[in-house]
């Protein structure tokens, strides 16, 4: 079983209105503090990226794609229950 089947990635145009900065965002339970993995009823973890703030913060293409790596690199992070002290820290904050 790959530890990313019930993951969902969805781009958005733009982040909540109260965090107009915000590049990416994990949206379920971490695997770190789930019961049982076949819950049924359960809707799959999202990660969305917001094209928006993404595309404004990068210079060229090739900025932008190492800034979606670094965020989808993070947002998974959180998947598997690792904090934003700790990605920090591993310099993927």
């Amino acid at each position: 079983m790959a530890m990313l089947d019930n993951v969902v990635f969805l781009v958005e145009d733009e982040p909540p209105a109260e965090d107009p900065e915000l590049l990416g965002v994990y949206d379920g339970v971490p695997l770190t503090e789930r019961g049982d993995p076949w819950a049924s009823g359960t809707l799959p973890d999202r990660i969305v990226l917001f094209r928006g703030p993404l595309t404004r913060m990068c210079a060229d293409l090739e900025e932008l794609t190492d800034e979606i790596a670094v965020t989808v690199v993070h947002e998974i992070a959180h998947h598997f229950g690792i904090d934003d002290d700790a990605l920090h820290e591993l310099g993927w904050g």
